[in-house]
């Protein structure tokens, strides 16, 4: 069997290359008046299966093939146009039978015998073909290929934003893709497949003219036959082969208005138009003006009122229907009033946004919903800079908040929280903004950054980007905030299921390099503390593989977890420095006296993890200094970064995490060896001293290797 089916396989596959090669016999080759008939037949037979399966498409890709069946199809016609055409002109002269019988019963029966009759109904059919159907059917593909090139980035843009949120799995994304993709193509070529019709119309009417004049000419001349004679036979048959072949290609030029002006439902057109016409109000109207028309004396009574008899009927059929009792739905279950399900106690959600009763209209889905897809679009950013995908996030209502205020909670923790109006534009001081604005509207802050800014009337928004103001919406002012209260927090959205899909995706492009570390020698719980600890140092882990590669190298000396941490930093000591300093411009360095340093490294130690404990006073002195050389220096000038020995550097990051978050904490061993230096200043050293071995003195402006 199922060598049978691979054989009829084999054969379909064969199917359009043998179709063609028949199509060029056709044109080359004289044929008997039977094959004619036949290829008639068939060619009228195909052009009614492309149509029902144009008119029972649920939505126009599925059928997507239609505008390469419209090529062959009308390939097809053309061809049998050219063989009738050389069986006319060589054998019209026999008989009108010669040429088939096919077209001998369209000439007798169509026409009733009379070519002047079949040469204007001939025209009549060119006509509604042509000008009206083709014509509208071409307008209708253009347009929809223009509007469907222009959706094309924004359907792209939502397949990502769903697929960002979590909203679709990759495979449905990538089928979504390919639809969106297909739909662009289908609506461009049938764009270009109209031009085909129109020109096989055009072509209908030569071909008509050439058989008209050369038979009058043939008949009179070759064969003898008078003007009368030769007119009745030839003209007969050029009218019938004309219809034999107008008829498909009228039936084409339906099919191809109808796959274009589908709208996409789950129902054919048949069952669409009579869904959408089976409504009761539609047929009273209707029933009352053809019985208000045939009331008029001058009317035939005879043939409106029966009409309006019937269409009062549909309305009264279609009004009987909708009346009709539906079903009375089985009562719900009454739920036990002891049980207390998990999902009314426990929130599953990592991140919230709660909003009060007056910032529901953000999320309305109404209204757009515009916070969903801002908000959609920060997790979407967050991700890129993490390098995972950052939990779903959770909107809700808060009855317990004013109402015009709203909070981030992470995990329980509230985050942040601010009071908007949600009717209203934020407009922002930035520092741009004229002195004399005359701008008018509610005071308030930033809450994202702390700038003054006005709360004003939508109305007034060119206004204050006139002056100056950046202008944003409520929507965006939720946005940004929960944008910059996470963006700092890249460690605490990091879990192990996260860490999980990580390592799976990893997996399948480097899968040896994963399994060197996972799940030996290193758990996924060890995993994920180690991704945390690089995410809270500022280590970005969107490019993992090098992470992954130093940590192959590092498990290979300790499975220690601080000594790993502190192994890869080493390793990754470039992309440290990188992320502020590019390699070729000097990188400007704190460094902490010896002295200071000494006591930090052999004083107080934490009794658990052994690191170095700094002492109150000391800390508060070494963190307000260093915040005080970060405040001096400009937007654009590169960080500094502190030097220290690795034993002190997790404390002292620990300390500037909160007191000069801009300052990068870096030990000896992590500053590349090619990296040019410049030492700033040395804490704790009056006046300033030599700095710790293996750096360069303060007073030193060269480059050199650390």
């Amino acid at each position: 069997m199922n060598r049978l089916l691979h054989r009829f396989g084999d054969l379909g596959n064969m199917a359009l290359p043998a179709g063609i090669l028949a199509l060029i016999v056709l044109m080359i080759v004289p044929v008997p008046a039977f094959v004619l008939d036949v290829s008639f037949v068939l060619n009228i037979a195909l052009s009614l299966a492309i149509l029902m399966a144009a008119m029972n498409a649920e939505k126009p890709l599925d059928f997507s093939s239609f505008p390469s069946v419209l090529l062959f199809a009308t390939l097809l016609r053309l061809a049998l146009n050219v063989a009738s055409t050389r069986v006319v002109l060589v054998h019209g002269h026999e008989g009108e039978a010669a040429a088939g019988v096919v077209i001998e019963s369209f000439g007798k029966f169509l026409i009733g015998g009379n070519f002047a009759v079949g040469i204007f109904v001939f025209l009549i059919l060119v006509i509604i073909n042509l000008v009206v159907v083709t014509k509208g059917a071409g307008r209708v593909s253009e347009v929809s290929a223009r509007f469907t090139l222009d959706a094309l980035p924004g359907k792209q843009m939502a397949i990502d934003a769903d697929l960002a949120a979590g909203l679709m799995t990759a495979a449905e994304a990538k089928a979504r893709r390919r639809e969106v993709s297909t739909e662009a193509d289908f609506y461009g070529s049938m764009d270009g497949s109209s031009k085909f019709v129109k020109g096989d119309a055009i072509a209908a009417l030569l071909i008509l003219g050439v058989n008209i004049v050369a038979g009058f000419c043939l008949g009179m001349i070759s064969h003898g036959l008078s003007a009368s004679e030769a007119a009745q036979t030839y003209i007969t048959l050029a009218i019938g082969d004309a219809l034999v072949a107008q008829v498909p290609a009228l039936l084409l030029s339906i099919a191809a208005a109808v796959i274009v002006t589908r709208v996409s439902d789950s129902r054919d057109l048949a069952g669409q138009i009579g869904g959408q016409f089976a409504d009761a109000r539609t047929w009273l109207p209707v029933g009352v003006v053809l019985t208000a028309i045939g009331l008029i004396p001058a009317m035939p009574q005879t043939v409106f009122l029966p009409a309006a008899a019937l269409a009062f009927w549909i309305w009264h059929l279609l009004r009987g229907r909708r009346i009709l009792p539906e079903p009375v739905p089985e009562a719900p279950q009454v739920a036990d009033p002891s049980r207390i399900a998990l999902e009314e106690v426990s929130d599953h959600t990592l991140i919230t946004i709660e909003l009060g009763y007056g910032l529901v209209q953000l999320v309305d889905e109404r209204r757009g919903a515009p916070l969903v897809s801002r908000v959609t679009g920060v997790r979407k950013q967050l991700s890129q800079s993490f390098g995972f995908i950052v939990p779903q996030f959770r909107v809700r209502d808060a009855l317990d908040m004013p109402p015009y205020d709203y909070r981030v909670v992470l995990g329980g923790v509230t985050l942040g929280s601010a009071t908007i109006r949600a009717d209203r534009v934020l407009a922002i001081d930035t520092g741009e903004a004229r002195a004399h604005h005359g701008l008018r509207g509610e005071a308030t802050h930033d809450p994202s950054f702390g700038c003054p800014a006005l709360w004003i009337d939508p109305a007034a928004r060119d206004h204050a980007t006139a002056e100056g103001f950046l202008t944003v919406d409520a929507g965006t002012v939720i946005a940004t905030h929960l944008h910059q209260l996470l963006s700092e927090r890249a460690h605490e959205l990091l879990g192990p299921d996260e860490v999980k899909a990580l390592l799976e995706g990893i997996r399948e492009h480097a899968a040896g390099l994963v399994e060197t570390v996972h799940p030996q020698p290193l758990s996924l719980a060890a995993m994920t503390w180690l991704l945390r600890a690089l995410l809270e140092d500022g280590i970005s882990i969107a490019h993992p593989l090098p992470i992954l590669a130093s940590l192959s190298r590092a498990v290979q000396q300790t499975v220690d977890h601080d000594r790993l941490v502190e192994l890869m930093r080493a390793d990754l000591g470039a992309l440290i420095v990188g992320r502020v300093c590019p390699p070729y411009e000097r990188l400007p360095v704190l460094t902490l006296d010896a002295g200071l340093e000494a006591a930090i490294v052999q004083g107080m130690a934490d009794p658990v993890t052994g690191q170095p404990v700094i002492e109150p006073d000391l800390a508060r002195m070494i963190g307000e200094r260093i915040a005080m050389l970060c405040d001096a220096r400009g937007s654009d000038d590169v960080p500094l970064a502190l030097v220290v020995q690795p034993r002190a550097r997790r404390a002292l990051s620990g300390l500037l995490r909160l007191r000069a978050p801009s300052c990068l904490v870096l030990s000896i061993a992590e500053l590349p060896p090619t990296q040019p230096i410049q030492v700033v200043d040395v804490i704790g050293a009056a006046p300033p001293g030599p700095s710790v071995p293996g750096l360069p003195h303060p007073d030193q402006a060269e480059s050199m290797a650390a």
